[in-house]
């Protein structure tokens, strides 16, 4: 499982680790996207609405999670980087310890809550009882979305994205069998979608607790190590809660853009809520080298290796940037069928169709701004990604959404171009503080 990230090209290694992630991604996107497919073929807008809102909360949930699980990640990258295997199983341990203990919390707090959350988000009169069972089975499931996340952050400060891939390829294969099942055959609606994706998470965690018992992987685990070490716990929370605030902040920035767009009827609702879906894939290179970058430098600051974390920034930022230019020549010449994929309804595609030319501007930016917030996490600057992001969304994004969506009643398009805006702002700061950590280091002779 433990791979020594810190030598050879680091070109080569860019792409070997983040290839992985980018599958990974893709196929934890395809959850939402199976969800949200499967449901169109067999129901009516109410429930694919119902499920849009929904998964949109529990993604909230789940980026926050991976956020705070980034302490994890960095913590043990670094561990590894520099050789230290006790440390690194005690930061195992007490990930465990901190993560399982969340997650029961959490399911209690938002099982009480469901009612008052499905309300906070405007849900058209029309999807409320779809979008309450979803989120209910979903919050029962939480300890296992939990679980699978935490695995995956582990094995990733270790160096190895392979694994999680394989553990989220065989819960998506389940989640679109379980889906068919309880949706199509059993016609059980909002409700079956979301037994099928809490179930196929047990899937993925029971295979993941499998790997681990039978890899022999160099670190022993004890119960010492799942003993609370303060200075441990310490450690995790300060790089992870930056991060979970900073991804909450985002997708609170996403719901209120939803919650706007619910409020101007079922057909713009459905139209954002299938955009943010597709979005969620352009996203897929754009997150894994956020978590690449983030996973690599803090091996190579572990090792003293500096100027490979400068470089892996640089090849993660170049992959992201072209990226980004390509889905969005490729959306802007012709979006409208990929949101006829789930839904005939030709306003819906009219509407989401706008949306998205203004929207898909977004994956270049955040291209380059999620890569500088892997590398300043890395070296425990995460609360600079939280300054960045939060500037962003409370000056641009949520402004800029209120505004377009009041004065542009007839189209979608201007709300769309609310998140390239804010991401621009972001953007300009992280270059601002690379630009400042570069003169610090020539200034003092630091390792930034």
């Amino acid at each position: 499982m433990e791979k020594n990230l810190t030598t050879g090209s680091v070109w080569k290694t860019v792409l070997h680790f983040s290839l992985p992630f980018f599958l990974s991604y893709f196929l934890q996107t395809l959850y939402g996207m199976a969800d949200l497919f499967i449901i169109g073929q067999f129901n009516g807008v109410e429930s694919t609405t119902a499920v849009s809102i929904g998964s949109q909360v529990m993604h909230m949930l789940t980026v926050m999670i991976v956020g705070l699980a980034m302490g994890a990640t960095v913590m043990i990258g670094q561990a590894v980087g520099a050789g230290k295997k006790k440390q690194a199983s005690d930061v195992t341990g007490n990930t465990v310890t901190l993560f399982m203990a969340l997650s029961f919390f959490l399911t209690a707090v938002l099982l009480l809550a469901v009612k008052s959350i499905v309300s906070i988000m405007s849900t058209p009169a029309e999807a409320v009882p779809g979008t309450v069972s979803y989120l209910t089975v979903c919050f029962i499931g939480i300890p296992f979305i939990t679980a699978y996340n935490i695995i995956s952050s582990i094995f990733r400060g270790m160096g190895d994205s392979k694994s999680p891939m394989y553990f989220i390829a065989a819960a998506c294969a389940a989640n679109i069998a379980l889906d068919y099942l309880f949706i199509g055959i059993l016609g059980l609606g909002p409700t079956g979608a979301a037994l099928g994706t809490t179930l196929s998470q047990t899937i993925s965690v029971c295979i993941s607790m499998v790997v681990i018992v039978r890899q022999r992987n160099g670190m022993t685990l004890t119960m010492q190590n799942f003993r609370p070490h303060r200075e441990t716990m310490a450690g995790l929370l300060r790089i992870g809660i930056p991060v979970a605030l900073q991804d909450g902040f985002i997708q609170i920035a996403f719901i209120v853009i939803t919650i706007i767009a619910n409020k101007r009827g079922l057909n713009d609702a459905a139209a954002v809520g299938i955009v943010e879906k597709i979005i969620g894939i352009l996203f897929l290179v754009p997150s894994s080298m956020l978590q690449t970058v983030s996973a690599l430098s803090a091996q190579n600051i572990g090792a003293g290796k500096h100027e490979r974390a400068r470089l892996t920034l640089r090849y993660a930022s170049a992959i992201a940037v072209v990226w980004g230019i390509a889905v969005s020549v490729l959306m802007w010449a012709d979006t409208e069928p990929f949101i006829g994929l789930f839904s005939d309804n030709a306003e819906v595609v009219r509407l989401g169709s706008q949306y998205m030319r203004g929207y898909v501007w977004d994956t270049i930016l955040a291209g380059i701004h999620f890569s500088f917030s892997g590398y300043f996490c890395a070296y425990g600057l995460s609360g600079v990604s939280f300054i960045h992001n939060s500037l962003s969304i409370i000056c641009v994004r949520i402004p800029a959404a209120y505004f377009a969506s009041k004065y542009f009643a007839d189209t979608l398009f201007p709300m769309g171009l609310a998140s390239p805006a804010g991401s621009g702002l972001s953007v300009v700061i992280c270059v601002g503080v690379f630009w400042w950590m570069g003169r610090r280091r020539k200034r003092v002779g630091g390792i930034c």
